[in-house]
Protein backbone atom coordinates (compact mmCIF):
# COMPACT_ATOMS: atom_id res chain seq x y z
CA UNK A 1 0.00 0.00 0.00
CA UNK A 2 1.62 3.10 -1.12
CA UNK A 3 1.14 6.44 0.62
CA UNK A 4 -1.40 7.59 -1.84
CA UNK A 5 -4.04 5.27 -0.89
CA UNK A 6 -3.04 5.54 3.00
CA UNK A 7 -5.56 8.03 5.06
CA UNK A 8 -4.96 10.19 7.42
CA UNK A 9 -6.12 12.51 10.44
CA UNK A 10 -4.08 15.09 11.54
CA UNK A 11 -4.28 15.51 15.18
CA UNK A 12 -3.50 18.97 17.18
CA UNK A 13 -3.32 20.17 20.87
CA UNK A 14 -3.13 23.07 22.86
CA UNK A 15 -3.27 22.50 26.49
CA UNK A 16 -5.45 25.35 28.52
CA UNK A 17 -3.54 24.88 31.45
CA UNK A 18 -0.01 25.42 30.22
CA UNK A 19 -0.27 27.88 27.30
CA UNK A 20 2.73 29.91 28.80
CA UNK A 21 5.02 26.55 28.27
CA UNK A 22 3.34 25.67 25.18
CA UNK A 23 6.28 25.64 22.37
CA UNK A 24 3.88 24.99 19.37
CA UNK A 25 0.45 27.14 19.11
CA UNK A 26 -2.25 24.90 17.18
CA UNK A 27 -1.29 27.65 13.96
CA UNK A 28 2.23 26.52 13.82
CA UNK A 29 1.50 22.53 14.50
CA UNK A 30 -1.02 22.65 11.67
CA UNK A 31 1.29 24.57 9.11
CA UNK A 32 4.13 22.33 9.75
CA UNK A 33 1.89 19.09 9.63
CA UNK A 34 0.40 19.80 6.41
CA UNK A 35 3.46 20.90 4.94
CA UNK A 36 4.73 17.35 6.01
CA UNK A 37 1.57 15.75 4.02
CA UNK A 38 2.01 17.37 0.94
CA UNK A 39 6.11 16.60 0.78
CA UNK A 40 4.86 12.89 1.76
CA UNK A 41 2.14 12.70 -0.38
CA UNK A 42 -0.60 11.68 2.56
CA UNK A 43 -4.14 11.81 2.11
CA UNK A 44 -5.74 14.06 5.10
CA UNK A 45 -9.35 13.08 5.64
CA UNK A 46 -9.77 15.40 8.28
CA UNK A 47 -8.12 17.42 10.81
CA UNK A 48 -9.01 17.28 14.77
CA UNK A 49 -8.04 20.28 16.79
CA UNK A 50 -8.35 20.36 20.43
CA UNK A 51 -7.72 22.70 23.48
CA UNK A 52 -7.37 20.34 26.51
CA UNK A 53 -4.92 18.95 28.58
CA UNK A 54 -3.87 15.45 28.11
CA UNK A 55 -2.83 14.38 31.48
CA UNK A 56 -6.36 13.05 32.26
CA UNK A 57 -7.85 10.70 30.14
CA UNK A 58 -11.55 11.20 28.19
CA UNK A 59 -10.63 13.98 26.22
CA UNK A 60 -13.66 14.47 23.11
CA UNK A 61 -12.11 15.50 20.37
CA UNK A 62 -9.02 12.70 20.97
CA UNK A 63 -12.15 9.80 21.64
CA UNK A 64 -14.05 10.94 18.78
CA UNK A 65 -10.86 10.41 16.52
CA UNK A 66 -10.08 7.29 17.64
CA UNK A 67 -13.58 5.88 17.39
CA UNK A 68 -13.31 6.96 13.48
CA UNK A 69 -10.34 5.17 13.12
CA UNK A 70 -11.48 2.05 14.55
CA UNK A 71 -14.63 2.48 11.85
CA UNK A 72 -11.85 2.46 9.27
CA UNK A 73 -12.58 6.03 8.11
CA UNK A 74 -8.18 6.20 8.47
CA UNK A 75 -5.58 3.97 8.95
CA UNK A 76 -2.34 6.88 10.08
CA UNK A 77 -2.38 9.81 12.41
CA UNK A 78 -0.12 13.22 11.92
CA UNK A 79 1.01 15.14 14.96
CA UNK A 80 3.78 17.08 16.10
CA UNK A 81 5.03 14.73 18.65
CA UNK A 82 3.85 11.42 20.65
CA UNK A 83 2.80 14.32 23.41
CA UNK A 84 0.21 15.81 21.73
CA UNK A 85 -1.42 12.45 21.24
CA UNK A 86 -1.18 11.14 25.54
CA UNK A 87 0.70 12.55 28.60
CA UNK A 88 -1.25 9.34 30.61
CA UNK A 89 -0.67 5.84 30.63
CA UNK A 90 -4.67 5.23 29.71
CA UNK A 91 -4.76 7.00 26.16
CA UNK A 92 -0.88 6.07 25.46
CA UNK A 93 -1.57 2.24 26.48
CA UNK A 94 -4.89 3.12 23.39
CA UNK A 95 -2.58 3.86 20.76
CA UNK A 96 -0.12 1.00 21.32
CA UNK A 97 -3.14 -1.47 21.38
CA UNK A 98 -4.56 -0.06 18.55
CA UNK A 99 -0.92 -0.43 16.68
CA UNK A 100 -0.85 -3.79 17.98
CA UNK A 101 -3.54 -4.74 16.72
CA UNK A 102 -3.05 -3.00 13.34
CA UNK A 103 -6.25 -0.24 13.30
CA UNK A 104 -3.06 2.62 13.22
CA UNK A 105 -0.50 1.42 10.57
CA UNK A 106 1.22 4.32 10.34
CA UNK A 107 1.95 7.20 12.59
CA UNK A 108 4.31 10.53 11.48
CA UNK A 109 5.79 13.03 13.26
CA UNK A 110 8.17 15.88 12.28
CA UNK A 111 10.00 15.39 15.30
CA UNK A 112 9.95 11.61 16.07
CA UNK A 113 10.73 8.74 14.66
CA UNK A 114 8.23 6.15 14.42
CA UNK A 115 7.60 2.73 12.87
CA UNK A 116 5.26 -0.16 13.27
CA UNK A 117 7.80 -2.38 14.43
CA UNK A 118 8.83 -4.19 17.76
CA UNK A 119 11.23 -1.33 18.22
CA UNK A 120 9.35 1.67 16.95
CA UNK A 121 6.56 0.46 19.46
CA UNK A 122 8.76 0.56 22.61
CA UNK A 123 10.25 3.66 21.53
CA UNK A 124 6.83 5.28 21.36
CA UNK A 125 5.93 3.26 24.89
CA UNK A 126 9.16 5.52 26.17
CA UNK A 127 8.06 8.98 24.63
CA UNK A 128 4.47 8.46 26.22
CA UNK A 129 6.38 7.65 29.21
CA UNK A 130 8.43 10.89 29.14
CA UNK A 131 5.75 12.77 28.81
CA UNK A 132 4.34 11.17 31.42
CA UNK A 133 6.75 12.48 33.88
CA UNK A 134 7.33 15.88 32.30
CA UNK A 135 3.51 16.30 33.20
CA UNK A 136 4.07 14.51 37.11
CA UNK A 137 7.22 16.63 37.35
CA UNK A 138 5.76 19.79 36.56
CA UNK A 139 2.60 18.98 39.18
CA UNK A 140 5.11 18.82 41.63
CA UNK A 141 7.19 21.69 40.80
CA UNK A 142 4.20 23.47 40.56
CA UNK A 143 2.98 22.79 44.19
CA UNK A 144 5.94 23.20 45.91
CA UNK A 145 6.53 26.61 44.56
CA UNK A 146 2.80 27.35 45.51
CA UNK A 147 3.85 26.05 49.06
CA UNK A 148 6.99 28.37 49.21
CA UNK A 149 4.77 31.29 48.31
CA UNK A 150 2.27 30.37 50.82
CA UNK A 151 5.01 30.22 53.42
CA UNK A 152 6.39 33.86 52.28
CA UNK A 153 3.14 34.95 52.74
CA UNK A 154 1.89 35.44 49.17
CA UNK A 155 -1.44 33.88 47.33
CA UNK A 156 -0.09 31.49 45.05
CA UNK A 157 -2.79 31.09 42.42
CA UNK A 158 -5.82 33.34 41.17
CA UNK A 159 -7.06 36.21 42.85
CA UNK A 160 -10.26 35.75 44.56
CA UNK A 161 -12.95 37.79 44.02
CA UNK A 162 -12.81 40.89 45.55
CA UNK A 163 -8.80 41.09 44.27
CA UNK A 164 -6.66 41.22 41.46
CA UNK A 165 -2.95 39.12 40.63
CA UNK A 166 -0.60 42.05 40.07
CA UNK A 167 2.79 41.55 38.79
CA UNK A 168 5.63 41.90 42.11
CA UNK A 169 2.94 42.33 44.24
CA UNK A 170 0.60 38.83 44.86
CA UNK A 171 -3.30 40.05 45.61
CA UNK A 172 -3.98 43.47 45.70
CA UNK A 173 -7.86 44.89 46.75
CA UNK A 174 -9.40 45.94 43.43
CA UNK A 175 -10.70 48.95 43.64
CA UNK A 176 -14.31 48.62 43.26
CA UNK A 177 -15.22 44.75 43.78
CA UNK A 178 -13.61 45.25 46.75
CA UNK A 179 -15.94 47.81 48.56
CA UNK A 180 -19.07 45.46 47.66
CA UNK A 181 -17.49 41.80 48.88
CA UNK A 182 -16.79 44.50 52.80
CA UNK A 183 -20.64 45.14 51.85
CA UNK A 184 -21.00 42.01 51.59
CA UNK A 185 -20.02 41.05 54.80
CA UNK A 186 -21.60 43.69 56.29
CA UNK A 187 -24.89 43.29 55.61
CA UNK A 188 -24.72 39.49 56.46
CA UNK A 189 -23.52 40.10 59.47
CA UNK A 190 -26.49 41.89 60.64
CA UNK A 191 -28.74 38.81 60.37
CA UNK A 192 -30.57 40.30 58.32
CA UNK A 193 -30.53 38.43 54.88
CA UNK A 194 -30.39 35.16 53.81
CA UNK A 195 -27.86 33.84 51.06
CA UNK A 196 -30.00 33.85 48.52
CA UNK A 197 -31.03 37.48 49.58
CA UNK A 198 -27.54 38.60 49.53
CA UNK A 199 -26.60 37.18 46.10
CA UNK A 200 -29.97 38.69 44.79
CA UNK A 201 -28.92 41.88 46.32
CA UNK A 202 -24.62 42.04 45.27
CA UNK A 203 -25.47 40.81 42.12
CA UNK A 204 -27.06 44.10 41.38
CA UNK A 205 -25.03 45.90 42.24
CA UNK A 206 -22.60 44.51 40.28
CA UNK A 207 -20.41 41.94 42.37
CA UNK A 208 -19.43 39.22 39.62
CA UNK A 209 -16.61 36.23 38.63
CA UNK A 210 -13.85 37.81 36.54
CA UNK A 211 -15.35 36.16 33.43
CA UNK A 212 -18.79 38.07 34.03
CA UNK A 213 -20.81 35.31 34.97
CA UNK A 214 -22.88 35.95 38.24
CA UNK A 215 -22.21 34.69 41.32
CA UNK A 216 -24.69 31.49 42.67
CA UNK A 217 -25.64 31.16 46.50
CA UNK A 218 -23.00 28.37 46.92
CA UNK A 219 -20.31 31.35 45.75
CA UNK A 220 -21.18 33.95 48.17
CA UNK A 221 -21.40 30.97 50.89
CA UNK A 222 -17.90 30.63 49.66
CA UNK A 223 -17.12 34.42 49.70
CA UNK A 224 -18.08 34.82 53.24
CA UNK A 225 -16.27 31.77 54.97
CA UNK A 226 -13.25 33.08 52.86
CA UNK A 227 -10.53 34.48 55.44
CA UNK A 228 -8.62 35.29 52.98
CA UNK A 229 -10.51 38.67 53.35
CA UNK A 230 -9.30 39.23 56.44
CA UNK A 231 -5.17 38.62 55.82
CA UNK A 232 -5.63 35.21 56.08
CA UNK A 233 -4.96 32.30 53.67
CA UNK A 234 -6.41 28.77 53.94
CA UNK A 235 -4.23 26.83 51.90
CA UNK A 236 -4.52 23.08 51.97
CA UNK A 237 -6.44 22.95 54.94
CA UNK A 238 -3.86 25.30 56.78
CA UNK A 239 -3.78 29.32 57.52
CA UNK A 240 -1.23 31.00 57.09
CA UNK A 241 -0.66 34.48 57.34
CA UNK A 242 -0.71 36.81 54.32
CA UNK A 243 1.34 39.75 52.91
CA UNK A 244 -1.73 41.39 51.19
CA UNK A 245 -4.05 44.35 51.96
CA UNK A 246 -7.07 42.57 54.20
CA UNK A 247 -10.60 44.00 52.85
CA UNK A 248 -12.86 43.09 56.59
CA UNK A 249 -11.14 43.08 60.11
CA UNK A 250 -11.54 39.46 61.79
CA UNK A 251 -14.27 41.22 64.27
CA UNK A 252 -16.67 41.42 61.35
CA UNK A 253 -15.74 38.03 59.81
CA UNK A 254 -16.26 36.30 63.29
CA UNK A 255 -19.40 37.54 62.93
CA UNK A 256 -20.49 36.68 59.98
CA UNK A 257 -19.40 32.82 61.23
CA UNK A 258 -21.27 33.09 63.92
CA UNK A 259 -24.70 34.50 62.02
CA UNK A 260 -24.07 31.55 59.44
CA UNK A 261 -23.59 28.83 62.08
CA UNK A 262 -27.06 29.94 63.76
CA UNK A 263 -28.59 30.33 60.51
CA UNK A 264 -27.44 26.68 59.10
CA UNK A 265 -28.95 25.03 62.67
CA UNK A 266 -32.45 23.69 62.09
CA UNK A 267 -35.63 25.94 63.38
CA UNK A 268 -38.19 24.30 65.51
CA UNK A 269 -41.60 26.30 65.98
CA UNK A 270 -40.99 25.30 69.95
CA UNK A 271 -43.57 22.53 71.65
CA UNK A 272 -46.31 23.59 73.88
CA UNK A 273 -45.14 23.49 77.69
CA UNK A 274 -47.39 20.41 78.44
CA UNK A 275 -47.11 18.87 81.71
CA UNK A 276 -47.51 15.13 80.72
CA UNK A 277 -45.42 15.63 77.15
CA UNK A 278 -43.60 11.69 76.57
CA UNK A 279 -44.77 10.79 79.93
CA UNK A 280 -47.70 8.03 79.01
CA UNK A 281 -48.20 5.17 76.32
CA UNK A 282 -51.20 3.83 75.40
CA UNK A 283 -52.74 0.83 77.06
CA UNK A 284 -53.85 -0.85 73.81
CA UNK A 285 -51.47 -0.23 71.40
CA UNK A 286 -48.34 1.11 72.99
CA UNK A 287 -47.48 4.31 71.00
CA UNK A 288 -46.92 7.70 72.81
CA UNK A 289 -49.94 9.83 74.47
CA UNK A 290 -49.67 13.55 73.45
CA UNK A 291 -51.75 16.19 74.44
CA UNK A 292 -53.66 18.83 72.95
CA UNK A 293 -54.78 22.14 73.21
CA UNK A 294 -59.00 22.56 72.70
CA UNK A 295 -60.91 25.43 73.76
CA UNK A 296 -58.77 26.35 77.09
CA UNK A 297 -58.44 22.65 77.96
CA UNK A 298 -55.45 19.93 77.75
CA UNK A 299 -56.72 16.66 76.23
CA UNK A 300 -54.25 13.57 76.19
CA UNK A 301 -54.89 10.94 72.93
CA UNK A 302 -53.02 8.06 71.43
CA UNK A 303 -51.01 9.45 68.58
CA UNK A 304 -52.05 5.93 66.91
CA UNK A 305 -48.38 5.52 64.75
CA UNK A 306 -48.14 2.22 64.74
CA UNK A 307 -51.53 0.33 64.40
CA UNK A 308 -55.50 1.27 64.42
CA UNK A 309 -56.30 2.62 68.03
CA UNK A 310 -60.01 3.06 69.48
CA UNK A 311 -58.90 4.94 72.61
CA UNK A 312 -60.56 8.16 73.17
CA UNK A 313 -59.34 11.90 74.36
CA UNK A 314 -59.09 11.94 78.18
CA UNK A 315 -58.99 15.63 79.96
CA UNK A 316 -55.43 16.73 81.97
CA UNK A 317 -57.57 17.71 84.95
CA UNK A 318 -58.99 13.61 84.83
CA UNK A 319 -55.44 11.82 85.04
CA UNK A 320 -53.99 14.36 87.35
CA UNK A 321 -56.34 13.48 89.75
CA UNK A 322 -55.53 9.73 89.27
CA UNK A 323 -51.80 10.13 90.11
CA UNK A 324 -52.83 12.54 93.54
CA UNK A 325 -54.49 9.60 94.42
CA UNK A 326 -51.59 7.06 93.85
CA UNK A 327 -49.46 9.36 95.38
CA UNK A 328 -50.90 9.47 98.60
CA UNK A 329 -50.72 5.51 98.64
CA UNK A 330 -46.59 5.23 98.66
CA UNK A 331 -44.40 6.59 101.01
CA UNK A 332 -40.59 7.39 101.19
CA UNK A 333 -38.04 7.35 104.25
CA UNK A 334 -37.22 10.66 105.69
CA UNK A 335 -33.63 10.66 104.67
CA UNK A 336 -34.08 9.02 101.30
CA UNK A 337 -36.30 11.98 100.42
CA UNK A 338 -34.45 14.76 101.39
CA UNK A 339 -31.78 13.16 99.25
CA UNK A 340 -33.83 12.44 96.30
CA UNK A 341 -35.03 15.85 96.56
CA UNK A 342 -31.61 17.49 96.60
CA UNK A 343 -30.39 14.76 93.44
CA UNK A 344 -33.29 16.25 91.33
CA UNK A 345 -32.62 19.64 91.97
CA UNK A 346 -28.95 19.29 90.63
CA UNK A 347 -30.40 17.20 87.64
CA UNK A 348 -32.74 19.87 87.01
CA UNK A 349 -30.44 22.30 87.14
CA UNK A 350 -27.73 20.78 84.85
CA UNK A 351 -30.52 19.97 82.10
CA UNK A 352 -31.34 23.61 82.34
CA UNK A 353 -27.88 24.98 81.88
CA UNK A 354 -27.57 22.21 79.02
CA UNK A 355 -30.42 23.23 77.05
CA UNK A 356 -29.90 27.16 77.24
CA UNK A 357 -26.63 26.29 75.72
CA UNK A 358 -27.41 24.75 73.12
CA UNK A 359 -30.79 24.91 72.39
CA UNK A 360 -30.50 28.64 73.29
CA UNK A 361 -34.32 28.61 74.84
CA UNK A 362 -35.76 26.84 78.35
CA UNK A 363 -36.87 23.38 78.54
CA UNK A 364 -39.63 21.85 79.80
CA UNK A 365 -38.56 19.46 83.66
CA UNK A 366 -41.81 17.98 83.91
CA UNK A 367 -40.18 14.80 85.10
CA UNK A 368 -38.01 16.76 87.02
CA UNK A 369 -41.31 18.42 88.61
CA UNK A 370 -43.21 14.82 89.04
CA UNK A 371 -40.64 13.80 90.92
CA UNK A 372 -40.28 16.57 93.68
CA UNK A 373 -43.93 16.65 93.81
CA UNK A 374 -43.75 12.58 94.96
CA UNK A 375 -40.95 12.99 97.18
CA UNK A 376 -42.52 15.49 99.02
CA UNK A 377 -45.91 14.07 99.60
CA UNK A 378 -44.54 11.20 101.05
CA UNK A 379 -41.94 12.33 103.31
CA UNK A 380 -44.19 11.77 106.63
CA UNK A 381 -45.01 8.37 105.36
CA UNK A 382 -41.72 6.14 105.72
CA UNK A 383 -41.74 4.36 108.62
CA UNK A 384 -45.22 2.85 108.43
CA UNK A 385 -44.64 -0.20 106.16
CA UNK A 386 -42.18 -3.35 105.82
CA UNK A 387 -39.48 -3.46 103.07
CA UNK A 388 -41.59 -5.74 101.37
CA UNK A 389 -44.26 -3.30 100.93
CA UNK A 390 -41.84 -0.79 100.12
CA UNK A 391 -40.30 -2.62 97.32
CA UNK A 392 -43.90 -3.87 96.25
CA UNK A 393 -45.00 0.19 95.88
CA UNK A 394 -41.32 1.29 94.51
CA UNK A 395 -41.59 -1.35 91.40
CA UNK A 396 -45.26 -0.09 90.86
CA UNK A 397 -44.39 3.55 90.46
CA UNK A 398 -41.08 2.07 88.33
CA UNK A 399 -43.19 0.42 85.64
CA UNK A 400 -44.53 2.32 82.62
CA UNK A 401 -47.03 4.34 83.12
CA UNK A 402 -50.35 3.80 80.37
CA UNK A 403 -53.39 5.25 79.67
CA UNK A 404 -56.41 3.27 78.80
CA UNK A 405 -60.18 3.61 78.63
CA UNK A 406 -59.20 7.05 80.19
CA UNK A 407 -57.78 5.20 83.32
CA UNK A 408 -54.31 5.40 84.24
CA UNK A 409 -52.31 2.09 85.35
CA UNK A 410 -48.73 0.97 85.53
CA UNK A 411 -47.44 -1.66 83.35
CA UNK A 412 -44.45 -3.94 84.29
CA UNK A 413 -41.41 -3.92 82.49
CA UNK A 414 -38.34 -5.66 83.33
CA UNK A 415 -36.32 -5.66 86.20
CA UNK A 416 -36.86 -3.58 89.06
CA UNK A 417 -33.69 -1.65 90.28
CA UNK A 418 -34.96 -2.89 93.56
CA UNK A 419 -34.29 -6.40 93.17
CA UNK A 420 -30.24 -5.58 93.57
CA UNK A 421 -30.44 -5.14 97.50
CA UNK A 422 -31.25 -1.57 97.17
CA UNK A 423 -32.58 -1.33 100.48
CA UNK A 424 -29.49 -2.41 102.21
CA UNK A 425 -27.70 0.27 101.16
CA UNK A 426 -27.28 3.90 99.97
CA UNK A 427 -24.76 2.64 97.57
CA UNK A 428 -26.59 3.40 94.14
CA UNK A 429 -28.92 6.37 94.84
CA UNK A 430 -28.24 8.19 91.86
CA UNK A 431 -29.33 5.60 89.93
CA UNK A 432 -32.39 4.52 91.63
CA UNK A 433 -33.98 7.96 91.52
CA UNK A 434 -34.87 8.04 87.79
CA UNK A 435 -35.51 4.60 87.88
CA UNK A 436 -38.11 4.87 90.43
CA UNK A 437 -39.85 7.90 88.99
CA UNK A 438 -39.02 8.81 85.47
CA UNK A 439 -40.89 5.75 83.93
CA UNK A 440 -38.76 4.04 81.14
CA UNK A 441 -40.34 4.95 77.76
Amino acid sequence: MNNQTKKFFIYTRKSTDDKDRQVRSISDQLSELKELALKEQLEVVDVFVEKQTAKIPGRPVFNEMVERMEKGEASGILAWHPDRLARNSVDGGKIIYLVDTGVIVEMKFPTFWFDPTPQGKFMLSIAFSQSKYYVDNLSENIKRGHRNKVKEGIWPQMSPIGYVNEKGKGIVPHPELSILVKKTFEAYATGNFTLREVRDKFNGLGLKRKSGRELAVSNYQKLLKNPIYTGLMRYNGEIFEGKHEPIITKKLFDSVQEVMMRKSKPHSKGLKLFLYRGFFRCGECGCFITTEQQKGHHYLRCTKRKNPCEQKYVREELITSQIQEEIKKVSLPLDWANWMIAENAKDRQSEVQSSTLFADGIKANNRFELTEKFLKYNMELANDRTNEENIHLFKKVGSNFQIKDRILSHAERGKSFLNQNFLGGMQNRRRFAPTIFLAEI
